[in-house]
């Protein structure tokens, strides 16, 4: 029997377990003590990390990896990566390669690699601190301002003009190492990969839609959405040139993109699980268990055929609240009635505070929606904006 280790598993990779005892593997987990207790029934052997930090998660990765050598490795989420991509290369087991695991927790490292390789990406410096790096940004305004490893937009922020610099500069004063790129135009969007021994097996386009500056939060992605023939090679060629830079050999990619004028511009890329349920919006466009398929990749098992496109078109919506108290959530079981909504949850009730959306953490709920057609789509989408409701006050 094969033994299959999550690196990680939170809410969102609970269907990893699943899919590893559909294909009889054994399975057995890192994850922390305030997260253990949902999963420490539904695996065979589990191992605390004693934090949330990449070393921390590499040495129970290797403490698991002691107990049991594992065939396949899976890391769920960004601060599991680097794990994951250790113990991969140490027993020679399927994975995105060691190279691919740091670029994809280093947003500098990504830009001097892609700049090596001729890859289209923001004009970029990296600094010790924003205020050393005031002239270079005034001269290149707008620009964007990012820490080099974390996810979710967090610390993402646009500056516009040389005061909100200034501002910026003193209120981060203190905050380590950032990125400062010079800001894209262009509609956002993201490809999904799944690269098999090097060779992509299948590759999606997904549409986002964010709050727009200063943080740019997603709030809705739509899979499969209606682009021109060329452009999708234009993305998938694109996409290939990214994989290659990053040494990539089996797994999955999640590369974000701005779609310029000039053709694809890099936003940033990352070689482990997407978020905002962008999984199940895959297994709902394509009619595959995504889950299952990153498991096979990991465990080196065959994979079926690729799908030859869309069976449906799928979409998902994470509302954002004004900042306050909630009043009142309206509309819930309207949306859940819906016959385009495949699931729709809030994540906060009556008297719930809720700050200032400055990143992904302030989203207030999910719907996941399915329809048969682009229009279908839309047309369901827009419905559920107007139906959910998160008052505050």
């Amino acid at each position: 029997m094969q033994t299959l280790l999550l690196v990680g598993v939170g809410r969102m990779g609970l269907p990893y377990l699943a899919a590893g005892r559909r294909l009889g593997a054994r399975v057995v987990a890192v994850e922390t003590a305030a997260k253990a207790g949902a999963i420490a029934d539904l695996v065979d052997h589990l191992t605390i990390s004693r934090g949330d930090s990449d070393e921390l998660w590499a040495e129970a990765a290797w403490a698991a990896v002691a107990a049991q050598r594992p065939d396949g490795v899976i890391a769920f989420s960004e601060p599991q990566v680097t794990a994951a991509a250790l113990v991969q290369d140490e027993l020679g087991l399927p994975g995105p390669s060691l190279r691919a695991g740091v670029l994809s927790r280093n947003k500098a490292l990504q830009r001097g690699r892609f700049a090596a390789a001729g890859i289209a990406q923001p004009e970029h410096l990296v600094t010790d601190g924003l205020a050393a790096a005031r002239e270079w940004a005034l001269d290149r305004l707008p620009v964007v301002v990012k820490p080099l490893s974390l996810a979710g937009s967090m610390g993402v922020e646009l500056v516009a003009g040389a005061a909100a610099f200034d501002e910026a500069a003193a209120r981060r004063a203190g905050e380590g190492r950032l990125l400062v790129e010079r800001a894209v135009e262009g509609p956002e969007y993201s490809w999904e990969a799944l690269v098999h021994e090097g060779r992509v097996w299948f590759a999606n386009l997904t549409a986002k839609e964010t709050t727009g500056p200063p943080h740019f939060i997603e709030v809705a992605h739509r899979t499969a959405p209606d682009v021109p023939e060329a452009t999708r090679r234009r993305v998938d060629g694109f996409g290939g040139e990214v994989l290659r830079a990053l040494g990539m050999r089996s797994g999955l990619v999640h590369l974000e993109f701005r779609l310029t004028a000039e053709g694809p511009v890099l936003i940033e890329v990352a070689v482990r699980t997407p978020g905002d349920h962008l999984m199940d919006l895959l297994g709902l466009t394509y009619g595959h268990d995504w889950f299952e398929l990153v498991a096979r990749v990991a465990l080196g098992r065959d994979l079926p055929d690729p799908p030859t496109g869309p069976i449906r078109y799928a979409a998902g919506y994470l509302p954002l609240a004004p900042a306050g108290t909630v009043t009142a959530v309206r509309g819930l079981e309207q949306v859940r009635e819906h016959k385009a909504v495949v699931e729709a949850g809030v994540l906060v009730e009556r008297g719930s505070v809720v700050q200032a959306a400055r990143s992904s953490n302030q989203r207030v709920g999910q719907v996941l929606l399915a329809a048969g057609d682009r229009a279908e789509l839309a047309a369901a989408l827009a419905e559920v904006r107007r139906t959910l409701v998160v008052e505050t006050a």
